[in-house]
């Protein structure tokens, strides 16, 4: 994603101290997006991964609802992990990309708020069936993010087309069934979604 404040493009992970300010701004329901995510979770979640920590929005979430969770959540971006490591210095935050191997599990939990839209159609297929690897018997996978929606009227988040490659719900969900998660979509404000899928 990208801001355009100032008629200037520029990646939300490039400015981790107005990241918020700046996400807020341009990303519709944002607060909202991220409520659900966290609701989606469900209860009693122990282990936890999260993909993208970012400043640590969905990090503080999860892990009100989960108190007693412990949780190992990743980002590309150094500036995004030591933001994110004020907010939850609870967490084991640590540098990586998506596209790395996965800590190991099992998880209970793994979250992704607005950053599995970076990949490729075949890297959100790969994503999935690793995801899938590192969850426990029963766990869930709550992903939050930009869609393509079915009404061109409805692509309203920023977006750059050099790093941002959102799908579709539907292949979303054949890619996530393919990786053998029995995935539903649980809310949807025009070009955002949550889906939660259980292993």
């Amino acid at each position: 994603m990208t801001s355009h404040i100032g008629g200037v493009a520029e990646q939300f992970h490039f400015y981790p101290q107005v990241y918020l300010e700046l996400v807020l701004a341009e990303v519709p329901a944002y607060v909202e997006l991220q409520d659900t995510i966290a609701l989606a979770t469900g209860v009693g979640r122990e282990a936890v991964l999260e993909l993208g920590v970012g400043t640590g929005e969905t990090t503080r979430r999860v892990l009100a609802r989960h108190p007693d969770a412990s949780l190992i959540g990743i980002d590309e971006s150094e500036g995004m992990v030591a933001a994110a490591a004020t907010v939850v210095p609870e967490a084991d935050l640590r540098v990586g990309r998506l596209e790395d191997p996965l800590p190991a599990g099992p998880f209970d939990l793994v979250v992704a708020a607005l950053a599995v839209h970076h990949l490729d159609g075949p890297g959100k297929a790969d994503l999935f069936a690793r995801v899938r690897a590192v969850l426990a018997v029963g766990g869930r996978f709550v992903m939050g993010d930009v869609v393509v929606p079915d009404d061109p009227a409805d692509a309203i988040t920023p977006l750059d087309r050099e790093i941002d490659s959102p799908s579709t719900i539907d292949e979303q969900l054949e890619w996530l069934s393919a990786a053998g998660l029995a995935a539903s979509v649980v809310w949807r404000h025009r070009d955002l979604v949550v889906i939660a899928a259980d292993g």
